[in-house]
């Protein structure tokens, strides 16, 4: 989870105001802007928490700003500060897309408290994303998330391949040393195949000790490579045990590739699940290839 300072970005061109702003805001990280577009850059550019926006600015005014800032940073709270007090303008702020709205002259602890607040709804939202997207124990993709974003990738690539990994005999792990160094080899799984994967592939626990990858834009050969040094690296990994044992796993891995008859992601997998199949059939600790 995040430990970092919010960033507060406060969009007015009174100077007065951003001055005043300034002073209530300084356990934060600030940024500022003066106008509409340069809002819209920061945001666009920058990691921002939260908006403090003024309604009436020149060329581009707060509920401009606000319309366009939601379209693709949607989880961006949005506090409107304004001197406008009439209904339409309130609600106008809130049918844009705006979080809450303050009026001015506010009041500073009223304001700081809108503002923490709103953080804390932003923190949270975060949390539960995370919680429904990653697996807790490794920091991977989850089943639900790894299917959501494979199968896009699916829709929208020719080249693509998809890898089924299993720790061999893991059971016996968990049997000789317990489930928690079992949880230990998992993990330590998890993160070697994932620091050395690329961008554009999506990494995933599926359950227990399997995982899959689902990569595009690389060559067979570049595929044959990684996923053999994959191999080779979880090979090279030790985990000590509570009696001081060194403790050495391996895995074995299925791979295929899409072709034009291959329907959906379900489809790819099933394939690389049986090449995964043969790979352990065959003794384990290797990687079997269907294209």
């Amino acid at each position: 989870m995040r430990e970092n300072i919010p960033t507060i970005l406060i969009v007015d061109d009174t100077e007065t105001n951003i001055d005043i702003l300034l002073g209530l805001l300084g356990n934060y990280d600030v940024a500022v802007a003066t106008d509409g577009k340069t809002a819209l850059n920061i945001i666009k550019n920058d990691d921002i928490d939260l908006v403090l926006l003024d309604i009436m600015m020149p060329e581009m005014d707060g509920y401009d700003v606000c319309l366009e800032l939601k379209k693709y940073k949607q989880s961006i709270p949005v506090i409107f500060i304004t001197a406008r007090t009439d209904e339409d303008s309130i609600e106008k702020a809130y049918d844009v897309g705006g979080d809450d709205y303050i009026t001015k002259p506010f009041k500073p602890r009223e304001l700081m408290a809108r503002v923490k607040t709103q953080l804390k709804i932003k923190e949270l939202i975060y949390n539960l994303e995370y919680i429904a997207s990653y697996d807790q124990m490794t920091g991977i993709y989850n089943r639900r998330k790894f299917f959501q974003l494979a199968n896009e990738k699916f829709d929208n690539y020719d080249d693509l391949y998809a890898v089924m990994i299993d720790i061999d005999k893991f059971k016996l792990v968990n049997d000789n040393y317990g489930h928690a160094i079992g949880d230990e080899v998992i993990k330590k799984v998890a993160k070697t195949i994932d620091d050395f994967l690329s961008t554009n592939s999506i990494f995933g626990r599926l359950g227990g000790e399997e995982f899959a990858i689902v990569t595009s834009t690389l060559t067979y050969a570049e595929v044959e490579k990684k996923i053999e040094q994959v191999r080779q690296k979880i090979q090279d990994l030790e985990v000590l045990s509570d009696s001081g044992d060194i403790i050495k796993f391996t895995i074995s891995e299925g791979v295929a590739k899409k072709t034009k008859q291959t329907q959906n992601l379900d489809e790819l997998l099933k394939e690389a699940d049986k090449a995964l199949y043969e790979a352990k059939g065959h003794g384990r600790n290797r990687v079997v290839f269907r294209t």
